[in-house]
């Protein structure tokens, strides 16, 4: 008996991809044997040239490659290509493949379902003749031919995929910095930090830390948090107050500042941190 998919599902587990890219230039195409559940005998193409949406990504091991294709003409499916646990996909063939992501480590794992129908158990093979991967699971580059039998049956359903990419874009890249000076307010005890941060692509940076001083042999210890908007180019200043959490005021004088700055990635949906530790002077404010 074969696996009935309700729309937007791959079966029991999700796949271990990282942030999904719409293909520029892509394809999949299958046609199956008469008795072939998944194809019911039929023929399928779509491509990003007729206005279907193909998504790709890797595992950020570059072991697993998902695609997700929704059709124009409202049709949807999921291929996946897997290589054994350990290993990275890279141009050969992959025999004694079983559904992914239920495939045991040393064997290939391989999935195509979707329109509602899935297999429950698989075999087949893949063969990938050029795959490039850029960083946190960007496919630049698949060529792949496949093969899968549904249920241990004879019938067989037979595809190709294509993804041509461009050159990924560059990763996120953050700063930051934390001014060597500070105040430390006769008023309510708070202790003022300030610094820049830097980026690559604009984002909206958030900064956190905290504020840590030894006055009178009392520790004194708070937090602080912020956020700003940072544009290529040009550093963005931020200022944070952090809080005792005590009942002692911060003091003038030296302190330990500890900062993280992070944001995510426009291009690729990763959050990205950096950090600085530094040793602040704190005069009466």
């Amino acid at each position: 008996m074969a696996l009935t998919l309700a729309a937007g599902t791959t079966g029991l587990l999700a796949s271990p991809a990282a942030h999904a890219q719409p293909a520029e230039s892509g394809s999949l195409s299958f046609s199956g044997d008469a008795g072939d559940y998944i194809s019911g005998g039929q023929s399928y193409s779509y491509s990003t040239a007729s206005q279907d949406r193909l998504d790709v990504s890797s595992s950020t091991d570059n072991r697993v490659i998902s695609l997700s294709v929704d059709g124009a003409n409202g049709d949807w499916w999921y291929l996946d290509l897997a290589a054994p646990s350990g290993q990275a996909l890279v141009p050969g063939e992959y025999t004694g493949a079983t559904r992914y992501p239920f495939n045991e480590a040393a064997e290939p794992g391989l999935d195509l379902s979707g329109n509602g129908r899935g297999c429950n158990t698989l075999t087949g093979s893949f063969a990938v003749s050029d795959v490039v991967f850029g960083p946190n699971g960007y496919v630049q580059t698949l060529d792949a031919t496949f093969e899968q039998h549904c249920e241990g049956g004879t019938a067989a359903l037979r595809g190709e995929v294509h993804i041509d990419n461009p050159a990924p874009p560059a990763e996120l890249d953050l700063g930051l910095s934390l001014a060597l000076d500070g105040t430390a307010s006769t008023l309510n005890g708070k202790a003022t930090v300030h610094g820049t941060v830097s980026c690559s692509e604009p984002v909206r940076v958030n900064v956190s830390g905290t504020v840590t001083q030894v006055a009178k042999r009392v520790l004194i210890k708070g937090s602080y948090s912020t956020s700003v908007d940072c544009a290529p180019g040009t550093p963005a200043a931020w200022t944070a107050t952090a809080d005792p959490t005590g009942t002692t005021p911060f003091q003038k004088g030296d302190v330990e500042v500890m900062a993280q700055a992070s944001a995510t990635d426009p291009n690729y949906g990763t959050t990205v941190r950096v950090s600085e530790t530094a040793a602040v002077r704190l005069s009466k404010g």
